[in-house]
């Protein structure tokens, strides 16, 4: 296949894993177990790392599911399977990890979301997060997603939009609001101290157009 130019970016390590420019592109997938089933989630890890599946990233939602993360990656090293761990949390990532700091210690990256990190003390919520990855030495992957977008951020930004004289379609104004929340997070992140080059940014939209839009105007403002 011809050699495809790539855009210059930071590098961050993911548990060993470096991602960005100049490394080949990372391949992460997700299990679809209950997490709190230690041995169903160690099997499907460990079946999608012999796949070719660098880095997994397993829900924690719950209590049993933070108890569990711990086990989990024990188990994976035991079998020599180290991959990368890493955490999707929604609402109460806030507090799973604060109860769990073995859970914190033993994921390699922590996802937050920046659309349902807690309601009216979302930025709060974010800042915990950010605190306790400082204190485990771990990255996060900032992951803005159409489906649970900041609804406060989007609707600030639609009213401005109606005000102009020539009004923005609303999904140009949806797809807007996506990257200044992924931008929005990431300056937030880093006004706590979380250095450059250990955030990650991504978008979940599910049309595929519309994802390849949102990945352009985010990776023209940002490495």
């Amino acid at each position: 296949m011809p050699s495809l130019p790539r855009r210059a970016t930071v590098t961050a390590s993911v548990g060993g894993v470096p991602i960005g420019f100049g490394h080949p592109v990372v391949v992460q997938s997700m299990t679809n177990t209950d997490t709190a089933d230690v041995a169903a989630t160690v099997r499907q890890v460990a079946a999608l790392a012999l796949a070719g599946s660098e880095l997994v990233r397993v829900t924690v939602n719950n209590e049993d599911a933070a108890r569990a993360v711990p086990e989990i990656v024990d188990r994976l090293d035991r079998l020599g399977t180290p991959v990368p761990v890493i955490g999707d949390f929604h609402y109460n990532g806030h507090l799973l990890l604060a109860r769990h700091p073995a859970c914190a210690r033993a994921l390699a990256k922590y996802r937050i979301n920046p659309g349902n990190v807690g309601g009216k003390r979302r930025d709060e919520n974010f800042r915990a997060i950010i605190d306790i990855a400082l204190a485990h030495d771990k990255p996060v992957r900032i992951g803005v997603n159409w489906g649970s977008l900041d609804q406060d951020l989007l609707t600030v930004m639609m009213d401005e939009n109606a005000r102009l004289d020539e009004p923005l379609d609303a999904r140009d104004v949806t797809m807007e609001a996506m990257v200044e929340s992924a931008l929005r997070s990431a300056a937030l992140a880093e006004a706590a101290g979380m250095p450059h080059d250990r955030i990650l940014l991504s978008a979940k939209v599910s049309g595929v157009q519309d994802l390849v839009d949102v990945y352009r105007a985010l990776a023209a403002r940002c490495e």
